[in-house]
């Protein structure tokens, strides 16, 4: 068998790995933390309504994201019932898809740049579906997989229009970058269209050049494409809620979020910078690298190479700019920029895997920082998590491996680079299966409503906990009491006679610290606790 045809079967076998990884357990753990389960619930009751229009949460409008993550748990719930792996199923499909986009132009680089950057189609997809940032976000039900998505796809094709001589195929390109303009509206709203223009504005900036006629003509026919794309959503919720939809969606979640602090996520302007360190992971040395060899890019060339590292550096400069000046910072903010780590990493590795870099330094880095994160983690899972010795010894043996012959034999270098990539998903495989269980009840209520269920509660009323746990907005469906504002209604600000209109009995969730306050006072009932919130019983009579 030749050598090309086997890494063509090994790259087959190995992609198919990736895809079962991406849908294997997302329904394993309980959906998790302020957002999966707002979210999920979002999504479940607009399916129950039939409705595809108006967001709702417990009855009341919640205008504080569009609707195509929603669109997509509808859908998953229409085929596959109400759960948590439905609810995720969307997130790990946007995953996917934003790892083929970067396959796509990677390859299409290749093809075009004289063999030196090999299989920068594979290795930046391999990059990517195994890198820390992407995983986590892709089993999350999160609106910024989506956005990334979206973008990536839209910023592809741009790439691709601009990389291609012929006319017809460049327009269809560019017609593809608008559509995705517009689906990116639909995903996280405003963001969806400073990204992708900005990044191209800064592409054609570091470049010192204009947008050729083909792409300025574009913007005539191409802007009123993005916005029919996007009024799919925005026409109809706008007709139907007017001006309480405009204030709540573009000023409060957009506006007033990005120049303060309303919302409390304040960081420092260099977060970013430290937050793109984990979400690179395992690959982040290949990332330093890259930049570091910038300065001697040929930033004005017209061949597909050049052109492809500065649209990824302005990819990666621009919502690293843009986020960092926002009063409200979250990671999943940069995760839009990410793929375009990828690329540079995926362009640096490629060039190493095909002889045209001699150097050695950045795989044995990455040996280095597999090897540490094995030993982190080993120690981390049994002195922290309480796991035992032989589970958290599965979780560090194949990162430990992995560093290890990384360190070792960098002559194997394409060897080496599998095992990192295939020792993530099988660390992060054991610990899905030996240690998520046990964190993820701590996040979340779940267990302690069927707990209750179980005693006989099952349609007994709930007052739930505001911040960052909102699972029983989802767990207890239909149950939860809701003040006027749309938030939850908590026992310290719901008086006795309000509280007897809804029944005699009622679930109530407190912090666990409180827990023998009211373990002495009468008429609460304990249900139990999991380390974070207690459940409990209040007989309001």
């Amino acid at each position: 068998m030749q050598p090309s045809t086997l890494a063509k079967r090994v790259s087959f076998f190995l992609f198919l790995a990736i895809i079962a990884f991406y849908f294997y357990g997302l329904g394993h753990l309980p959906l998790v933390g302020p957002d999966e389960p707002r979210y999920a619930q979002v999504a479940r009751e607009m399916f129950l309504r039939g409705d595809l229009v108006t967001p709702t949460l417990g009855g009341h409008t919640w205008f504080e994201k569009p609707a195509l993550l929603y669109w997509m748990m509808i859908a998953s719930f229409k085929v596959f019932g109400v759960n948590e792996w439905s609810a995720r199923l969307g997130p790990a499909l946007c995953g996917l898809l934003t790892i083929v986009a970067l396959w796509c132009v990677g390859h299409r680089v290749s093809r075009t740049s004289a063999g030196e950057t090999g299989y920068f189609g594979f290795w930046s997809a391999l990059a990517a579906a195994t890198s820390l940032g992407l995983i986590v976000f892709a089993r999350g039900a999160s609106f910024d997989v989506v956005i990334t998505m979206t973008t990536t796809w839209a910023l592809v094709l741009f790439l691709l229009s601009d990389l291609t001589a012929a006319r017809r195929a460049s327009l269809a390109f560019l017609a593809g970058f608008y559509v995705f303009v517009g689906l990116s509206l639909i995903a996280k709203g405003l963001v969806g269209v400073v990204i992708p223009f900005g990044v191209v504005g800064l592409y054609y900036l570091l470049r010192r050049q204009l947008p050729r006629q083909g792409v300025r003509m574009s913007l005539i026919w191409g802007l009123p494409l993005a916005l029919a794309v996007a009024a799919i959503w925005y026409g109809p919720v706008i007709s139907r809620h007017g001006w309480n939809f405009i204030d709540e969606f573009f000023v409060q979640h957009h506006f007033a979020r990005y120049v303060s602090n309303r919302y409390h996520h304040p960081q420092p302007i260099y977060f970013y910078l430290l937050v793109l360190i984990p979400l690179t992971l395992p690959w982040t040395v290949f990332l330093f690298d890259s930049l570091v060899q910038s300065r001697r890019w040929s930033w004005r060339n017209d061949d597909s190479l050049s052109k492809a590292r500065v649209f990824s550096f302005a990819w990666l400069l621009l919502p690293v700019l843009f986020f960092s000046f926002s009063g409200s910072k979250l990671p999943g903010y940069i995760l839009p920029g990410l793929p375009a780590t990828f690329l540079l990493l995926g362009e640096r590795v490629a060039r190493s895997s095909s002889g045209f870099e001699s150097t050695k330094w950045p795989l044995r880095a990455t040996g280095v920082i597999c090897a540490l994160l094995g030993a982190t983690g080993f120690v981390f899972a049994w002195s922290v998590v309480g796991l035992s010795v032989r589970c958290s010894l599965l979780i560090a043996l194949p990162l430990l491996i992995a560093g290890v012959f990384a360190i070792v034999l960098t002559s194997l270098r394409d060897v080496c680079l599998v095992l990192i990539a295939c020792a993530t998903i099988i660390s992060l495989i054991i610990i899905l299966n030996c240690a998520a269980d046990r964190i993820a009840q701590r996040e979340s209520v779940r267990d302690l409503l069927q707990l209750a269920d179980a005693r006989g509660y099952s349609q007994t009323p709930v007052l739930a906990q505001r911040g960052g746990d909102r699972t029983a907005e989802f767990y207890a469906s239909g149950r939860v009491i809701y003040r006027a504002d749309g938030e939850v209604m908590t026992i310290d600000e719901v008086p006795l006679a309000e509280a007897r209109k809804h029944g005699e009995r009622l679930l109530i969730f407190i912090p666990v610290e409180y827990l023998e306050r009211f373990r002495t006072t009468s008429g609460f009932e304990v249900i139990g606790d999991n380390g974070r919130l207690a459940l409990l019983v209040w007989k309001a009579q």
